[in-house]
């Protein structure tokens, strides 16, 4: 990503995910993951040729069953931590996955990010390693793509579905290695990719923003524009979720544009996919966290930042000169863990 929101250019935060309880993992499978061209809508009456294929492609990303997933027997309810059982030590030598529950409803495109949680065994002991999303606020949405992890466990099932898979054992290009693992993945439903609050009126004085059919905002920079001292924050679309507080990671989509000529000079949107950012001065620059910090999960928020809580001390940025403006859409948040 560009990196803008950032205080200085640092490892950008990963999305927890079922792969960062084997982050080797990820970085073996998750090949295209947060990165889609585009979003298609689940809303969609008649889908067009391209989203049939999107659908098509990802049914045919799904592994295949064998011997070994067979050999897994797994117990518990959808939405609840999974008990797997099987004879240990599994030898595994390629992924392999089994349906536990069939979900219902439209089935899943490449490119579309969803709400989870899922279970994670150790296939040489037979111990639980851990879980997460069974809790709220313990992990973030997770986009699905051809040929992720995702996409190769779930295809192009619906919400409700409960899938087990095994993952062989690896070793990433750092050299990183990770154990053999059983997974069993719970798809709650769609997350959404754009902000979905009520609308509100800002305050007289700050841009205009107006939002485009998939929610990528314009921003036009009045005459006169007054840059306040300190940031100011105003609420564009009022969301219903959860409030973000200081050291969540945040799942969020966000355009920046210079406060001088209106310039973009980032955009999760331009890049095509969301992000997660941590809401911690430090981590990103003071302004942004400023507009992240105690809104609820759901809204859209305008800021504007001064160069001194944007890159005012940040000798020979490009930016240090410069009064920032944020539009942010706040999709979810994870808390940090203990």
């Amino acid at each position: 990503m560009g990196g803008y929101a950032h205080e200085k250019e640092v490892t950008t935060v990963r999305q927890r995910s079922i792969a960062a309880l084997s982050a080797a993992a990820l970085s073996v499978l998750v090949l295209a993951g947060c990165s889609s061209d585009s979003e298609p809508s689940a809303d969609d009456a008649t889908p067009s040729a391209e989203a049939t294929e999107a659908a098509a492609d990802l049914c045919d990303s799904a592994a295949p069953g064998g011997d070994d997933i067979d050999a897994v027997e797994v117990s518990g309810e959808f939405g609840s931590e999974a008990k797997v059982s099987f004879d240990a030590p599994l030898e595994l030598s390629e992924i392999e996955r089994s349906v536990i529950t069939e979900g219902s409803g439209d089935e899943l495109e490449a490119g579309e990010y969803i709400t989870y949680a899922a279970t994670v065994y150790d296939a040489e002991s037979g111990e639980k390693v851990g879980s997460e999303g069974y809790d709220e606020l313990s992990a973030l949405p997770a986009s699905v793509e051809a040929n992720n992890i995702f996409g190769m466990a779930l295809g192009c099932a619906t919400p409700g579905t409960r899938v087990a898979f095994t993952f062989p054992g690896q070793t990433a290009q750092d050299g990183t290695t990770v154990a053999s693992q059983v997974y069993v993945l719970d798809f709650f439903d769609r997350a959404e990719t754009q902000a979905w609050g009520e609308p509100q009126d800002a305050p007289d004085g700050f841009p205009d923003v107006q939002l485009g059919e998939d929610g990528e905002p314009t921003v036009t920079i009045p005459d006169g524009l007054e840059v306040p001292k300190e940031t100011e924050v105003a609420t564009l679309l009022k969301g219903d979720g959860e409030t973000v507080t200081e050291g969540d990671t945040v799942f969020l989509q966000y355009k920046g544009v210079k406060a001088s000529d209106g310039e973009e000079f980032d955009s999760s949107w331009s890049r095509g996919a969301p992000t997660a950012l941590p809401a911690a001065a430090g981590s990103v620059i003071e302004g942004f966290a400023k507009a992240m910090i105690g809104q609820e999960v759901g809204s859209q928020v305008i800021a504007v930042i001064p160069k001194a809580e944007a890159y005012g001390t940040a000798e020979g940025h490009e930016l240090q000169d410069e009064d920032l403006i944020f539009v942010v859409d706040i999709l979810g948040t994870m808390h940090a863990a203990e």
